[in-house]
């Protein structure tokens, strides 16, 4: 049974995002500065939009900790959209303003068509405030603390972008401390480590800004110092590479994920694919092609997970759309948007990933406070 459990709420134009965040342990000490710190990292990027400038994300609490450390209550987070001070009228929750003109013209490749298809919505707008990458703030905000109760027990989680369009990084991040590889990375527009490949990956963005167009990517999520033994091969719901790929293909835009060598499995004998197991004193894998994930279950060695996420729909030369209303073929909805957003995305990757082993870990290893969970993670569980 899952000990984390997390929701939020919140138009991208409402008054404010809202997230609850319930199972952290008490005793996790807490800073402000340590959420406000992950939520500024998501609005760095090469290619972000205006929107970017408008917001200042800071994220009140409002329950669940006091004097700086957790206390064992859901924790209650909000952050305020500055942008709201412009949308409030037709934000409003009772009355649509005199000459309100709802939006008719779906955009390709968003939830707009969709969503009024499912939910019956005449107005679009409704289903663009919620649909909007502006929730993923919130899931960085809740992930921050994931990420403390995992940096306490000795766990980092990093990421870094792989790459844009058809630009690839050709450093290799496997082995970098976490915190070093997101110092690494953070240092970069595009957060790439390649110097070469940054440069052509910012000349992607530039083109695509120009062309009216977007560009998408790959960006890769790692955790190290993950325990083995979290996860479990005995329900399809239990395993814990299932989960991983849910959270991450949870992320709007994203389109793939893959774990450890991923789809390159399909293409290898499989004397090349597993990870051969040696005792030196201990256990050994030369490798880690699995990506710490065997049978649904961690093994020990590093997490590696990548996602693929698509260009950004909304374009400023508009695709080909129709009006809901009259039928007649007209361009797509325009909303301001990014021209890439695959950095920010890989920020709010790790927010997931924390999530998800948090979660794992808690059921694993379950304490109501951090000394306890401490004291079950130390006696652990010894090779048969």
């Amino acid at each position: 049974m899952a000990r984390l459990r997390w929701l939020t709420a919140g138009e991208s134009h409402g008054p404010c995002l809202v997230g609850i965040l319930e199972g952290i342990p008490a005793g996790l000490p807490l800073r402000a500065g340590d959420i406000d710190r992950e939520l500024a990292r998501r609005k760095l990027g090469h290619g972000r939009g205006g929107r970017m400038r408008i917001e200042k994300d800071r994220a009140k609490v409002l329950s669940g900790v006091r004097h700086g450390r957790t206390t064992g209550a859901p924790i209650a987070l909000l952050i305020e959209n500055r942008d709201w001070e412009n949308w409030r009228e037709t934000m409003d929750p009772w009355e649509a303003p005199a000459g309100y003109r709802p939006v008719t013209v779906p955009r390709p490749g968003h939830a707009d068509l969709a969503g009024a298809m499912k939910y019956g919505h005449p107005d679009l707008r409704d289903v663009i405030e919620r649909a909007s990458a502006r929730e993923t703030a919130m899931r960085v905000a809740l992930g921050a603390v994931a990420k403390g109760l995992l940096s306490e027990l000795g766990i980092g989680i990093a990421s870094h972008v792989v790459r844009i369009k058809d630009v690839a990084c050709q450093v290799d991040a496997l082995g970098l401390p976490p915190e070093e590889l997101n110092a690494r990375a953070d240092r970069s527009p595009v957060r790439c480590l390649d110097p070469k490949a940054e440069a052509e990956m910012i000349a992607r963005i530039d083109e695509a800004a120009a062309r009216g167009d977007s560009v998408g990517g790959t960006f890769e999520v790692v955790a190290a110092g993950v325990p083995p033994g979290l996860g479990s091969y005995v329900h399809w719901d239990r395993r814990l590479d299932g989960r991983i790929a849910q959270a991450l293909m949870s992320i709007p835009g994203v389109k793939g994920v893959e774990i450890g060598l991923g789809f390159q499995v399909a293409e290898r004998w499989g004397s090349e694919v597993q990870d051969e197991l040696l005792w030196e004193g201990g256990i050994r894998r030369p490798t880690n092609r699995a990506g710490g994930l065997e049978g649904g279950v961690t093994n020990g060695e590093p997490i590696l997970a990548r996602a693929a996420m698509k260009p950004i729909p909304t374009l400023s030369r508009p695709l080909r759309s129709f009006d809901l209303k009259t039928h007649r073929p007209v361009p797509a909805h325009r909303e301001r948007a990014d021209v890439c957003a695959v950095p920010a995305a890989a920020v709010v990757g790790e927010a997931m990933l924390a999530l998800v082993l948090a979660d794992a870990l808690l059921e694993a290893f379950p304490g109501d406070s951090l000394a306890q969970l401490r004291e079950h993670l130390d006696k652990g569980r010894p090779l048969p």
